[in-house]
């Protein structure tokens, strides 16, 4: 039986296993580009499939493409303790956001495994599927079919730019599996994750326990005008989409400045019909994100949001079409397995601090259906969803370890 001492992961394999997996899809700035379900996301998730049967686990695919590897434990009638997160990217993204949250998982397997420890539970690392949003809107989805916050045809017709869906390229890479999704009791389930922010590494704290998560609201805006030479069409007469979006943006801004200092409010996307420069904009589409940890601030941002655009169309003379594509309510983690982590993280002597995620994460929805938490560990400058995005490597050493902590104590050290 591994003593109290000894119980630990082995960092220079965690690290070594995240370099070699940010080489799939490796971009020129350091970053990686890995979209759910294209064929860079099978070659990550064939890697780790084949990590994992090389540590013993048994590997399940469900119907969305999550994939489950299981290491059994001594007693595998019980509900299994959770772990993991996503491989897939951002367009621009970077090596530690989900993948980190992988391997952490994978690495505790190998740990247990290296120390001769048995659990009483089996324990499961998650690759949840579509985590970005990047490729399929929204965020989250499959991790949400699994909660029973979306139902399965819903998630799998989710098509991207070009029209494909979600089902159809988890057929065509091999990763449309057959059992259920969700509908099990889970013990607990533990994300570990880069904060995304800059507040542990500002402070000094190695540690992140995260106690809550904000609340996000996420809509798409379409403003319709009419397109119109851009000389003889005098000012007055104009009805010009993105005169329009241009105060959506500031009115947005303004929202969130307006809900200060924890709201954020964001426009990360826009599109401009026809896109000539002697055409005034006949149309354009945009995205518009809110989030606050508490909901009742939320419904107020979505109010001025919706008065705003009412008022910004009129004057302009646009229609509109405004449509809230996603949401879901600020989530308040599980105290037993927040005391978990806050005692992990005391086991080794790390210093930390409790911490709300400003992020979305697959945990945010498996709080609905099993006792949760996070472990969050700092990223240099704060900065993610970027190519330059980094950590250091007592860092994720760190979380890992306070996550192998946490997982022991909820799955049952039985030696």
């Amino acid at each position: 039986m591994a003593s109290e001492q000894n119980l630990q992961i082995d960092g220079q394999r965690l690290w070594d296993s995240l370099m070699e997996m940010a080489r799939i899809g490796a971009t020129e700035k350091g970053g990686c580009c890995r979209l759910a379900l294209t064929d860079l996301d099978k070659q990550s998730r064939d890697l780790f499939v084949q990590w994992c049967k090389d540590a013993g686990c048994s590997i399940k695919v469900d119907k969305m493409g999550n994939v489950f590897a299981r290491r059994p434990g001594k007693n595998n009638d019980l509900a299994p303790v959770m772990t993991g997160s996503h491989l897939d990217t951002q367009p621009t993204g970077g090596r530690f956001d989900g993948v980190y949250g992988v391997l952490a998982g994978l690495e505790v397997v190998r740990s247990l495994n290296d120390l001769g420890v048995e659990t009483e539970r089996p324990i499961e690392v998650a690759v949840w599927t579509n985590e970005e949003g990047s490729r399929f809107a929204p965020a989250m989805v499959a991790s949400g079919v699994f909660a029973g916050v979306f139902d399965l045809e819903y998630g799998l017709g989710r098509a991207d730019a070009d029209g494909k869906t979600m089902g159809e390229e988890l057929q065509r890479i091999g990763y449309a599996g057959t059992e259920n999704v969700g509908g099990r009791e889970i013990h607990a389930f533990f994300e570990t994750h880069i904060e995304q922010g800059p507040i542990l590494e500002a402070e000094g704290k190695t540690i992140g326990i995260v106690t809550d998560a904000q609340g996000q609201r996420w809509y798409e805006l379409t403003l319709t005008g009419v397109e119109s030479h851009a000389g003889p069409t005098p000012m007055a007469r104009r009805k010009d989409a993105l005169l329009g979006a241009a105060r959506v943006v500031e009115l947005v801004n303004r929202t969130g400045l307006d809900n200060a200092p924890v709201a954020c409010a964001t426009v990360g996307m826009m599109k401009v019909h026809p896109n000539s420069r002697n055409v005034i904009p006949g149309k354009v589409f945009m995205t518009v994100d809110f989030r606050h940890p508490e909901d009742a601030v939320l419904s107020r941002m979505d109010a001025a949001l919706r008065e705003g655009i009412a008022r910004i169309a009129g004057q302009i003379g646009l229609e509109y079409e405004l449509e809230q594509i996603f949401y879901y309510k600020p989530i308040h983690f599980d105290e037993s397995c927040v005391s978990s982590v806050r005692e992990g993280a005391q086991a080794f002597g790390y210093s930390a601090r409790e911490i709300v995620s400003g992020a979305g994460h697959d945990a945010c929805y498996m709080a609905k259906v099993a006792p949760t938490a996070m472990v969050f560990v700092p990223c240099i400058d704060g900065i993610s969803h970027n190519e330059v995005e980094d950590a250091k490597p007592e860092w994720i050493t760190a979380g890992a370890n306070v996550l192998l902590r946490a997982i022991v104590e909820k799955a049952g050290d039985v030696g």
